[in-house]
């Protein structure tokens, strides 16, 4: 009978940093020990790195002995082939020989000769072994010489997991892959699928079915990018088609300790994840864009579109061409001082003779209509959208300005804009952020003048207690703030109320 193998810990770490509280893995552990769960994947064995990794991205001794002391199934962890060696070992493994039964590698399919050499030196540990071996919907056009391979583990292994790593196959690949696999190996066979196309629980009938002896699954779904099969769905499944024994209230009680966990980090399947399946590109580069708060949905979706087409970006522009300095510039952010204060600010362009101003985001554009001086809209993730809501085509007067050519998310201009639209040659003042509409509006605004360049409209948060993205978008912006203080050699001025200590308040009332 095929084994189920829960990995919630180490692949939903991906959204946890594998931190994960006291009560919830007691839970988890408590959950497992009853229902019919054969293996339970804690998380990694890590050499020490430079990116922050909680508990279970280590392992630590500590944590494994108390759960080997509260647990009743078998326990592996995972080790990263390109970031372990045998020299490893004695710090990695030797310390937790009795404690786990299983070590499973996660393998790039290059890497698979050097897997190997890996893989014996576990094995003569005493451990059973697992090769996680990635990108399956891959191996037969880009890697065929790993198929042929597949015969070195017959003496050794105790399992070849295909890794559905795009999350993209079908049925159909499965069976094919599933058959070419069992003509080229004897090792056992398992199957790590991901919903990207919420396949997950048919491609996982599918391998069960042509008796693949593990299969992997995990809480709510919990894991990388759009998630793997929910394993609560699994067990209901196995228990009305196939009478398996599982106690729902127990499934339930696992459930509700990782809810909150959902309610925060909102894993699953949406648009963008469903397209990267589709084309095969990593979750890992789509995760990323899905959790930055820069981006937008539409924008993820262009780029995924620019991906599938081999496109570098969809779109170019012209270059800006400055033919004239300003003597002064105004960037305009989007927060309420920028309206508050609208009737000040209006009176502070009117006066100056030689002005220009810069909307970073278009948020507040509708309240300054009604001036007649040159005026630049930047162009980063959602804000041409936001252009077409706040300004619109018969009252757009100004030019677009885009970040540099090639864009990472692509380029979305509105059509009436095309012609007013040109883009930075390069961001030079800062490494950071690149693709911040901050950073771009400050770039532009060093373009025009030589002058005085002043904000409003960067109004902060108040509070002791800010949110995830507030946190993220002030420290943003902080970083942008003080590489322009370092590259022009002075404190950016604000005309409008400000929270952030990297501005210098200078009110506007002052000037008129």
């Amino acid at each position: 009978m095929t084994k189920i193998l829960d990995c919630t810990l180490r692949d939903g770490g991906y959204y946890t940093n594998w931190d994960f509280n006291d009560n919830t893995v007691d839970a988890y552990i408590q959950a497992m020990n009853v229902l019919p769960i054969d293996y339970l994947e804690l998380g990694y064995r890590n050499n020490p790195t430079k990116e922050y990794m909680g508990k279970f991205g280590y392992c630590p001794v500590s944590v494994l002995k108390h759960i080997r002391q509260n647990c009743t199934k078998k326990l592996d962890v995972m080790l990263n082939e390109k970031s372990t060696r045998p020299k490893d070992f004695s710090a990695l493994l030797k310390p937790i020989v009795g404690l786990v039964d299983m070590i499973r590698i996660a393998i790039d399919p290059n890497n698979f000769d050097r897997a190997v050499v890996l893989a014996k030196a576990v094995k003569a540990m005493g451990f059973e072994v697992g090769f996680n071996v990635m990108y399956m919907s891959k191996w037969q056009t880009e890697y065929p010489e790993l198929l042929t391979k597949l015969g070195m583990l017959d003496s050794f292994a105790d399992l070849f997991c295909m890794v559905d790593s795009f999350g993209g196959v079908t049925p159909e690949d499965v069976t094919n892959i599933v058959k070419v696999v069992r003509d080229n190996t004897k090792c056992p066979i398992g199957f790590h699928g991901h919903n990207n196309l919420q396949l997950g629980l048919i491609n996982t009938i599918t391998a069960m079915k042509l008796n693949v002896e593990y299969v992997d699954a995990t809480i709510l779904g919990m894991g990388r990018g759009a998630g793997n099969l929910n394993m609560e769905l699994l067990l209901t499944y196995l228990n009305a088609h196939e009478g398996m024994q599982v106690d729902f209230n127990v499934l339930g009680d696992v459930i509700t300790a990782f809810t909150p966990l959902l309610e925060k980090h909102q894993w699953g399947t949406n648009l963008p994840y469903m397209l990267a399946g589709a084309n095969r590109i990593p979750q890992k580069e789509v995760m990323d864009w899905v959790t930055n708060r820069v981006y937008s949905f539409n924008s993820i979706v262009r780029a995924l579109e620019n991906r599938k087409n081999n496109a570098v970006d969809n779109a170019q522009f012209p270059r800006l061409n400055v033919e004239r300095k300003f003597d002064k510039v105004l960037v305009i952010g989007g927060g309420n001082n920028a309206v508050e204060h609208k009737e000040a600010i209006k009176e502070f362009i009117a006066q100056e003779k030689n002005i220009a101003i810069i909307f970073a985001t278009a948020r507040n554009a509708k309240a300054y209509q009604d001036i007649t001086i040159p005026i630049y809209y930047i162009l980063v993730g959602n804000e041409g959208r936001r252009l077409t809501g706040n300004v619109g085509e018969s009252k757009f007067n100004g030019t677009c300005v885009l970040p540099p050519y090639p864009r990472t998310m692509g380029t979305e201009v509105p059509a009436y804009a095309e012609k007013n639209t040109v883009e930075l040659s390069a961001v030079v003042f800062t490494d950071q952020y690149k693709d911040s509409v901050t950073t771009i509006a400050l770039q532009l605004a060093m373009n025009l003048t030589d002058g005085g360049i002043f904000v409003i409209g960067y109004d902060g948060y108040p509070g002791n207690v800010l949110s995830e993205k507030e946190v993220s978008l002030t420290n943003e912006n902080k970083t942008i703030f003080n590489a322009f203080k370092e590259a022009r050699g002075e404190q950016l001025k604000s005309l409008t109320p400000s929270l952030y200590r990297d501005l210098e308040v200078v009110s506007v009332y002052q000037y008129i």
